[in-house]
């Protein structure tokens, strides 16, 4: 039997934990790519709780546990723009990787938001799982690499510890009409 991925919201009781899984899934993906990377007692959080609560509480936010077969199985912080209907994706993340949880997980996500007209993410440059992931299973598109050089629209008055703080792609995927209906 094939299991879907449903959202369910995070309660407000429930951010605590989220926030801490969802740092775990990121730690563990800087450490899978960096042999010498540091854990989060000694490094800080990765993202940092300042990133996190910007996005928890942007306009728009919209926080989901990822849930497959009465288990958690992920999570996921979205902000959508009910007016223009290009969405973000802030956090997503996946405990178990290789299994198909993701691609069911995301579209589980599509299927939430069919007025979604285009989806936009952020992804390190590293992360060789993730562009495969967005690429190759989601249909994104890689359309933007920001650097020091050019940061993006998210850094303002940041100054960077490396240039490597700095270096993501941005990916967006341009819905077709009732894509997510199928």
């Amino acid at each position: 039997m094939d299991q879907k991925v449903t959202l369910l919201p995070v309660t407000t009781e429930e951010l605590p934990a989220f926030r801490e899984a969802l740092q775990v899934a990121f730690m563990k993906g800087v450490q899978d790519n960096y042999s010498n990377a540091k854990d989060s007692t000694e490094t800080g959080p990765i993202p940092s709780d300042k990133d996190i609560q910007y996005a928890l509480s942007a306009e728009g936010a919209v926080i989901r546990h990822l849930i497959m077969a009465d288990e958690q199985v992920g999570g996921v912080v979205l902000r959508i723009n009910e007016k223009t209907q290009r969405n973000e994706v802030d956090f997503f993340y996946i405990h178990a990787h290789g299994k198909g949880i993701g691609t069911k997980a995301w579209a589980a996500i599509e299927t939430a938001f069919p007025k979604t007209k285009v989806w936009e993410l952020h992804t390190p440059y590293f992360e060789k799982r993730n562009i495969h992931f967005y690429v190759n299973k989601c249909g994104f598109h890689i359309v933007e690499f920001n650097h020091k050089g050019n940061p993006g629209p998210n850094v303002e008055n940041e100054v960077p510890e490396s240039d490597e703080e700095y270096e993501f792609f941005r990916f967006e995927k341009v819905m077709q009409p009732g894509s997510a209906e199928k």
